[in-house]
């Protein structure tokens, strides 16, 4: 294997997405969705207002505060949220509370908007992958006059185009299979100063 066949190779995969980009581009849906509801800290409120003052709101699907590998997009995704801001609302959605919600943000550093669908016809009816309500991945929504259109969806998984680690790693020749992300990657030493009593993990 030479390194030419690698870059030839990753070459035909930019060019691809810039194609993939294009057909999302160029995607037409004029169905209409209703005004879902949400809770979050300040109480419910609705898709709509989700917007804020853009036309365009990105909804990241997150399974909640149980899934690694969920925190591990919404920790790459929150240092790129001002640079997403700049052209689109952006809310982070999960089954948790908001109240749970903001504790678990809280501990990783983000920024983002939180909604809870609680397990609602939100997120049973626009879930990105068909009958599967906690499946994670995002949906751009555009508002169109008074209308809500669903423009373009994704699904998050071990691989995927969304999230940088996955080609960090095989730039190392780390495979999917060979690394899962975890919450904290902290190591208790082998020799603890203060005697290594009473410690939390």
């Amino acid at each position: 294997m030479s390194i030419e066949k690698i870059q030839s190779l990753e070459q035909q995969i930019f060019e691809l997405n810039q194609q993939l980009i294009d057909l999302k581009k160029s995607l037409v849906n004029e169905k209409e969705i209703q005004n879902y509801q949400f809770d979050t800290l300040n109480g419910k409120t609705d898709l709509s207002s989700l917007f804020s003052d853009k036309n365009l709101l990105l909804v990241i699907h997150n399974m909640g505060q149980g899934c690694r590998y969920c925190t591990l997009w919404a920790d790459g995704f929150n240092g790129l949220l001002p640079h997403l801001e700049s052209v689109m609302s952006v809310v982070l959605v999960s089954k948790d509370t908001p109240e749970v919600q903001k504790k678990f943000s809280r501990s990783r550093g983000w920024h983002f908007n939180l909604a809870s669908h609680c397990n609602n016809t939100y997120i049973t009816e626009n879930s990105v992958m068909k009958d599967q309500n906690n499946m994670p991945g995002a949906i751009v929504y555009e508002k169109v006059g008074n209308k809500i259109i669903k423009k373009n969806t994704c699904i998050f998984g071990p691989g995927d185009l969304y999230c940088s680690m996955w080609s960090l790693l095989g730039l190392a020749g780390i495979g999917l299979s060979d690394w899962t992300p975890q919450y904290t990657y902290w190591k208790r030493p082998t020799i603890m100063d203060d005697g290594g009593e009473n410690i939390i993990e």
